[in-house]
């Protein structure tokens, strides 16, 4: 190794060690190990997920869960209120928690259910998973409907309460149609530029456009699947996404989403993908789907300073960094999670 090699090195460690980093959506199979991982990457919060399939009885428990871990590991972890609070837990060495689903099956087709669950904790929620849902049309449905009546009335009351709405897994037209109804700025918490690769969960140029145009934000993701060159994506190759998606939406508009499933078992892969709506999988996937393997330079939250570092190598200024890996999606959620005044 170069000696300029250890001084960028170096430099990007001191960086990294300066910021408040948010990761704005993991799945982890959540225990003490997973913990000290992100407190040694420098990790400041977590976007996690609470329900996919769940209902709103399920949902409940799944939040009641967290409590337990809290009195289990209070020295890494701590709840999450508000913005204000991650940066408190920046000062306590702790690492914040706040909770989003990734569908609107917790809220099943009863609209006081929105504000129910803000009350609890609940940051955020995806319209759709990868179906058609009561509210709009997933990534994988071959007809794009946009978004219902149901839909519209939800996208009012989450404005109201306080409960971001994110659109990672809808299909194009229900994303736009999302962005316009809301008055209020919208995410997508993880994926990625669909020039990067093509596949449905990424996303257009257009809604990348109207994302930024709502003051929202774009948080990419990690997950093989969504990468260029799959488990084989380079940080350079990731972090020249990033620039040209800065070029497109104005770096202001981005974050770091890494969809991470880190320990997961493979069953859990199942659930994701199949829930209970169906009895077999896809005829074009394995018969036991496997979780793909992460690219070497992010296996788990232990790697973050490891995007800083691609970043500042890439050019990125150190306040371009700083928004990108924490404070653009604290401006989100200050200005997205306080209820609007009656």
């Amino acid at each position: 190794m170069s000696a300029k090699a250890s001084i960028d090195i170096a430099a990007a460690r001191e960086l990294h060690e300066r910021l408040t980093v948010v990761d704005g959506l993991q799945y982890s199979n959540w225990d003490r190990s997973v913990f000290q991982q992100l407190h040694e990457g420098g990790v400041h919060a977590v976007h996690v997920t609470v329900a996919y399939w769940e209902n709103a009885r399920e949902t409940l428990s799944r939040i009641g869960e967290w409590g337990r871990r809290y009195a289990a590991h209070g020295d890494l972890i701590r709840p999450v209120a508000g913005a204000a609070d991650i940066r408190q837990a920046r000062e306590e060495g702790r690492v914040g928690v706040f909770y989003g689903f990734q569908n609107c099956s917790p809220i099943e087709d009863e609209i006081d259910l929105v504000a129910v669950f803000r009350q609890l904790g609940v940051f955020l929620m995806q319209l759709t998973y990868n179906n058609q849902s009561l509210l709009g049309t997933g990534c994988y449905e071959e007809e794009d409907t946009g978004i219902t009546r149901f839909g519209r009335e939800v996208i009012r009351e989450m404005n109201r309460v306080g409960m971001i709405i994110d659109m990672s897994h809808s299909a194009e037209r229900t994303t736009l149609e999302a962005i316009e109804l809301s008055a209020r700025p919208v995410v997508v918490s993880h994926a990625n530029p669909l020039f990067f690769r093509d596949v449905a969960r990424n996303k257009s140029e257009r809604v990348l456009r109207a994302l930024a145009g709502s003051g929202g934000l774009l948080g990419f993701s990690a997950y093989p699947l969504h990468l260029g060159g799959g488990s084989e994506c380079t940080l350079d190759a990731y972090c020249d996404m990033i620039a040209r998606t800065a070029d497109l939406m104005g770096v202001e508009h981005l974050g770091i989403g890494t969809d991470l499933c880190h320990r997961q078992p493979d069953q859990v892969l199942g659930w994701m993908r199949n829930g209970r709506w169906r009895r077999v999988l896809d005829g074009d996937e394995p018969e036991s789907p496997r979780w793909p393997a992460q690219p070497a330079w992010f296996r788990d939250g232990s790697d973050f300073p490891n995007i800083t570092a691609g970043l500042l190598a890439r050019g990125f200024s150190e306040t371009e960094i700083a928004g990108i890996m924490g404070e653009n999606w604290l401006r989100v959620l200050e200005q997205g999670i306080a209820p609007q005044s009656q």
